[in-house]
C-alpha cells in the first residue's frame, strides 16, 4: 500500500475513534445534568405519576448504557430520534426536522464568511511577510492583536450599534426562514459575517505571516537571494508553496470555528442557526437535540481538521517521515 494512502487511512480510523470517545462524552456530560428532564419538560407542577408516564414514553426509565447503544445505532442509520417538546402533544417533530434548516443557515453563515475571510488573510499575511517591520506590518500586527484580544460577543454588539442602531445599514436582528430570499439572506447574515470575519482573519493573517518568515530563513530562500531572484517571486514560488501544510492546517481550524463556535455570533445576532438552536434546546432540556447538535459539532470539527492533516500530507509528503 502506498505510505501516503497508508497514513490517510490511519488518519481516517483515528477520527472514528474520536468521534466515538466524543459520543461518550457527550452522553455521559448530559446524563450527570442535575435535575430530571421531565420536570423540566413538564414543569414543576407535574405530578409523579406524569413524570414517570413521560419517562416511561421517551425511554428515560431504561439503563443508561441501553439508551447509548439504541442511540448510536439509531444515529448510524440516519434517525436522531424526536425532539422531547412534541412527546407530550399529538405531533412528534424529529430531531433531524428541527436541525436542518437551522444547519443550512449555520452553513451558509461559515460559507459566506470564509469565502471574504480566507483570501483576506493570506493577501495581507503574504504582504505582512513581504514588508516585514514596515510600517503596514507594524498597524496589521496591532489590528489583528486588538481583534484577537477583544471577546467576539463583544466585537458583535459593536458592529450592531455602529452599523444597524446608529446608521441604520444593517438590521440589529438577522433573522430569517426557509422563504427568505437569497440575497435578502445575504443582507440579514452581513453582520454576523462580518463579525466572524473578524475574528478569524486575525488569526489566518498571523499564522500565514508565521509560516512565510519562517520559510524566508530557509537555506533554499537564501540562495534564491545570492542568486538575484526577486523578493516577492520568491516567496510567490518558492516560500509559499512549501507554507500550504500549516496554512492549510489554521484554515480548517479556522473553518471548524465558523460552524462550531457561531453559538455565540448567532446568539447575539439571533440568527436562526444550529447554535441558536442548541442554546435555545439546553434552556428547555430538549436533550435529543442537544445531543444531536453537538455531535454534528464534534463531527464536523474532526472532519475539517483530519482534512487539513491529509492535505499537509499530499503537498508535503516529508510529513510521512518526521526524522
Amino acid at each position: 500500500m502506498h505510505p501516503v494512502l497508508k497514513t490517510v487511512l490511519q488518519r481516517l480510523g483515528l477520527g472514528l475513534l474520536t468521534l466515538f470517545v466524543v459520543s461518550v462524552v457527550i452522553f455521559a456530560s448530559l446524563e450527570m445534568l442535575p435535575g430530571g428532564f421531565a420536570e423540566a419538560i413538564l414543569g414543576q407542577g407535574a405530578t409523579p405519576e406524569t413524570v414517570a408516564a413521560f419517562n416511561h414514553q421517551v425511554g428515560l426509565d431504561r439503563p443508561a448504557t441501553v439508551r447509548y447503544v439504541e442511540w448510536i445505532w439509531n444515529i448510524l442509520h440516519g434517525d436522531f430520534g424526536y425532539s422531547y417538546a412534541g412527546m407530550g402533544g399529538s405531533i412528534k417533530r424529529s430531531v433531524s426536522e428541527l436541525i436542518a434548516p437551522r444547519l443550512y443557515n449555520t452553513f451558509f453563515l461559515a460559507i459566506m464568511t470564509a469565502i471574504v475571510a480566507v483570501p483576506l488573510s493570506l493577501f495581507l499575511g503574504i504582504l505582512a511577510a513581504l514588508y516585514r517591520n514596515s510600517w503596514y506590518d507594524r498597524i496589521v500586527n496591532t489590528v489583528t492583536l486588538t481583534t484577537i484580544a477583544t471577546p467576539e460577543f463583544f466585537i458583535a454588539y459593536l458592529l450592531m450599534f455602529f452599523f444597524a442602531i446608529r446608521h441604520r445599514w444593517f438590521y440589529s436582528l438577522s433573522t430569517v426562514s426557509d422563504s427568505t430570499p437569497f440575497l435578502e439572506h445575504i443582507y440579514r447574515a452581513a453582520l454576523p459575517a462580518l463579525t466572524l470575519t473578524l475574528v478569524i482573519v486575525a488569526h489566518m493573517m498571523r499564522m500565514t505571516r508565521a509560516s512565510l518568515i519562517n520559510l524566508l530563513a530557509s537555506p533554499y530562500m537564501e540562495m534564491a537571494q545570492l542568486k538575484g531572484v526577486p523578493r516577492r517571486e520568491a516567496i510567490i514560488k518558492h516560500a509559499l508553496p512549501n507554507a500550504w501544510a500549516p496554512i492549510a492546517t489554521v484554515i480548517a481550524f479556522n473553518l471548524a470555528y465558523l460552524v462550531v463556535g457561531v453559538v455565540v455570533v448567532e446568539v447575539v445576532y439571533v440568527y436562526p442557526g444550529i447554535g441558536q438552536l442548541m442554546v435555545d434546546s439546553v434552556s428547555s432540556r430538549d436533550m435529543p437535540v442537544v445531543q444531536a447538535c453537538a455531535l454534528i459539532f464534534a463531527a464536523t470539527y474532526i472532519l475539517l481538521n483530519l482534512s487539513a492533516d491529509i492535505v499537509s500530507i499530499v503537498t508535503n509528503p516529508r510529513l510521512l517521515h518526521p526524522k
